[in-house]
């Protein structure tokens, strides 16, 4: 994608724009801007500021015991942020940077604690879009960046997403199109030199364990995660949301009702159900889940009853759509 480089409007009183200068400004002066990335947009400030990072928080009502992510320019800037990295850590990095992997390391002494939820860890990744690279590579601190969404709601994959979350609230709107991997990034960490998954993503564990062997997987933890994205119940729409591997009967179950349904590639035919979103007509996985936040953003608009989400196929990246798919489901 080739981006001029002055662009910009207003709408609600933020500006939209992709000229990383006036970016790099409102960051340089503690401000919080919503940046693109491969896997959503994030709302980004200076990770060395606790003004910045307290912003954040207040700005998303995320509670300060989950930790953020801190973007870097490139591989070469790891070690500003953390220490003793493990050697399989740079063979990660090595294949998958910049792109969506996050890794999980013993963090740097300058890297503060509300960043890393008082943790000895950090959370690190180089993200794969042209805009953010020029925009941290202008900067001389890196960026802490979670999803530009209330905690808990829907990520946003497109600017219309982080305006409709935050009319009022941000100076600046990085406009970098639609994001390109739509979910989030693969959370790796490790212990006694083995890599250890706390977050499924937009790198499948599969491609992950081509590189660095059998990965072991972290459970999730409600009260004192280690890493971003370890809640049960997360990236929820406001409409009561159920998944299952027989849609055709969950519907009998439920008659009368206004659903809506989020499929993998066929319609169902049915005459009681308001709307169908599918994600990949070709059956693609890559296809799938850069659709999903959208798909979800689009019925949760629709005051329907309910929306029920039909599983994916277990393996690759339909463990990831899977994983956000349950965590937004009711309980």
């Amino acid at each position: 994608m080739i981006f001029k480089k002055v662009k910009y409007k207003i709408n609600n009183q933020i500006l939209i724009t992709s000229n990383i200068a006036i970016a790099k400004r409102v960051l340089e002066n503690n401000g919080i801007i919503a940046i693109p990335t491969e896997t959503v947009y994030g709302l980004a400030g200076n990770a060395y500021s606790e003004d910045a990072i307290i912003k954040i928080f207040s700005l998303k009502k995320r509670p300060l015991f989950n930790p953020l992510i801190v973007h870097i320019k490139s591989g070469a800037f790891i070690t500003d942020v953390a220490v003793d990295i493990p050697t399989i850590a740079f063979k990660l990095a090595t294949k998958f940077w910049p792109g969506p992997l996050t890794l999980l390391l013993k963090k740097q002494s300058n890297i503060p604690d509300l960043v890393t939820a008082s943790k000895s860890t950090v959370a690190v990744r180089v993200p794969n879009h042209p805009l953010t690279l020029q925009l941290l590579e202008q900067l001389d601190f890196p960026l802490a960046a979670p999803s530009a969404n209330p905690f808990g709601s829907i990520s946003p994959t497109s600017v219309e997403h982080v305006l409709n979350y935050f009319k009022h609230d941000l100076e600046v709107i990085v406009d970098g199109g639609p994001c390109k991997n739509g979910v989030e990034s693969t959370i790796i960490g490790f212990e006694n030199n083995l890599p250890i998954l706390y977050r499924l993503g937009a790198i499948s564990i599969e491609e992950i364990e081509k590189v660095v062997g059998k990965v072991l997987i972290h459970s999730k933890n409600d009260t004192d995660p280690s890493a971003p994205g370890m809640l049960s119940r997360h990236y929820s729409p406001n409409t009561p949301t159920f998944l299952t591997d027989n849609v055709g009967e969950f519907i009998q179950l439920n008659p009368k009702k206004g659903i809506g349904l989020l499929l993998f590639k066929d319609l169902i035919v049915n005459d009681e159900i308001t709307y169908q979103e599918i994600l990949s007509k070709s059956g693609d996985m890559n296809e799938a889940a850069k659709n999903l936040y959208a798909a979800l953003h689009r019925l949760d608009k629709l005051d329907l009853d309910m929306i029920i989400a039909e599983k994916f196929p277990d393996n690759g990246l339909g463990k990831t759509i899977n994983d956000r798919l349950q965590r937004a489901v009711e309980k």
